[in-house]
């Protein structure tokens, strides 16, 4: 298994200088990043890439809302082994018909990925964890209609927020969840307030070792009240740091 971080963390700096951000992340000790909406700067994230030595097996892209040739195509161009579909608003996990709906959208869009080579998967928030169908997460009812080469990137600080202990939903899922949203904080809907893994209540160490199938944690933050490369430096070194002895006792 391993780190890499979503560049969704550093939009601000993306915009203004997309070669220096991804130079600057390098040198803090990324080899991989998790872009979004790549499709629409392929060419610039392909030369930054090259230049600065970084991979990125996933990638995050709205597939159900836009043109899935041009974002496989860009997949592709990028190396991008599994596309991410990172978003639907939480009135699409309120009720069966609509789950039904977006996962036959992205089995059909699974099968179109295949074709370049690219797997598809989808990424939570809070909203489908917190809402309950057929007395189980939403996120996990979708799950059981999702085709088997379909695969699930778990954001567990959301998981978290919503409700359920994200160790245990990771036990349910099992191999189906490949990818993890590593982040920190004091498990509220308050991003400001999203710190250093290590630093807030998630049991960082214990969610990944639920993980039977994980190919990659993704460190993320979805705001930070601090510098943000010292964020995204701070998780790195401790995931690199491994578990600390006082949490391996017992």
């Amino acid at each position: 298994m391993t780190y890499s971080v979503q560049l969704y963390t550093v939009r601000d700096a993306i915009e203004g200088d997309l070669p220096g951000t991804i130079r600057r992340l390098a040198e803090i000790g990324f080899t991989q990043v998790e872009p979004y909406q790549f499709a629409e700067r392929v060419e610039e994230f392909a030369r930054a890439f090259a230049d600065y030595g970084i991979n990125a097996p996933t990638g995050h892209a709205p597939l159900l809302s836009s043109d899935p040739h041009q974002v496989f195509s860009a997949a592709q161009q990028l190396g991008i082994g599994t596309v991410i579909d990172p978003y639907l608003p939480a009135e699409f996990w309120q009720d069966a018909q609509s789950i039904q709906d977006t996962a036959s959208r992205l089995n059909a869009l699974a099968k179109q990925g295949a074709e370049y080579g690219v797997r598809v998967g989808y990424h939570n928030h809070d909203w489908e964890i917190s809402s309950k169908i057929e007395e189980t997460t939403a996120l996990e009812y979708f799950a059981s209609l999702l085709d088997p080469e379909l695969v699930l990137e778990l954001d567990a600080y959301w998981a978290a927020v919503g409700g359920e202990d994200p160790a245990a939903m990771l036990d349910r899922l099992g191999r189906r969840v490949v990818a993890i949203h590593i982040k920190d904080g004091p498990l509220t809907l308050d991003t400001k307030a999203q710190v250093p893994a290590g630093q807030g209540k998630m049991d960082v160490w214990g969610v990944l070792a639920a993980a039977a199938n994980l190919e990659v944690g993704v460190v993320e933050f979805d705001d930070y009240d601090g510098d943000i490369f010292e964020g995204v430096a701070a998780s790195l070194h401790y995931l690199q740091a491994g578990k600390p002895a006082a949490e391996k006792v017992g």
